[in-house]
Formats: C-alpha cells, sequence, structure tokens
C-alpha cells in the first residue's frame, strides 16, 4: 500500500490558489515591478492539488503563476512550510519570494526551464 506523493521544484498557483496580487503582468511588462514590493513578505498558497513535497531553503523553487493554463514564470521563492490535507489530497503553505524574474528573464524562462510551448504564457 501507498499514495503518490510529488516532489517540486516549482509552485504554480493562480490568482484563487494565492499567487501574490502585487504582481500584475500588464503592469510588470510596461514598467517592471520592483523587488522591493514582495521583499520579506510572508505569502499564503492553498488547494494545491495533490500531496506535494518542495524544495527547502536554501534551495530555491521556482514561482510561476498559472493563467488560464499557461505558465509565467515570475521568479525565485523560498517554500516556509507546508500543510498536507489527506482527506482532500491537497497542499497549502507558505512562502518568500527571493528573486524577481525582469520581463525578459520571463521570456527566456521557457527556453530556459521549461521548453514546453504549451504552457508559454507568452507565445500566441
Amino acid at each position: 500500500m501507498g499514495g503518490i506523493i510529488e516532489i517540486n521544484d516549482t509552485l504554480r498557483i493562480s490568482k484563487a490558489q494565492g499567487f501574490p496580487a502585487d504582481l500584475e503582468i500588464k503592469k510588470h511588462l510596461v514598467k517592471p515591478i520592483s523587488f522591493d514590493v514582495v521583499k520579506d513578505k510572508i505569502f499564503t498558497f492553498r488547494n494545491k492539488s495533490r500531496i506535494r513535497i518542495y524544495k527547502i531553503p536554501p534551495v530555491r523553487n521556482f514561482l510561476v503563476e498559472d493563467i488560464n493554463d499557461k505558465w509565467l514564470y515570475w521568479g525565485l521563492i523560498h517554500i516556509l512550510n507546508v500543510h498536507h490535507d489527506y482527506e482532500n489530497q491537497t497542499t497549502s503553505g507558505n512562502f518568500r519570494v527571493i528573486y524577481l524574474n525582469s520581463p525578459e528573464e520571463m521570456r527566456q524562462a521557457y527556453a530556459l526551464i521549461d521548453r514546453n510551448a504549451n504552457n508559454d504564457y507568452f507565445a500566441s
């Protein structure tokens, strides 16, 4: 007997799951959002499907905004804690942003990290 546990290096969440409201792609593309906007803030994510384990500090995780099943690589985070709801098979927790990508770095992320054109937010 056993169960499925996913080991992730990426926290992909939507605004409804707790993606930081301060980070808006339309604003960021016009005038890059300063790291100071998120520096030292602790954010909460909730109800990520399935039981997941993330890399622990000082190892980074990628922060990805899920926008209509497209992936937008915002930067790097440290996962501070997680809570597993075994009955509902969800993971929730807290994280801190440690680096924000520039708009150009966001566009390059797919070539460097993902390489899955179906996920690419910028592929239209």
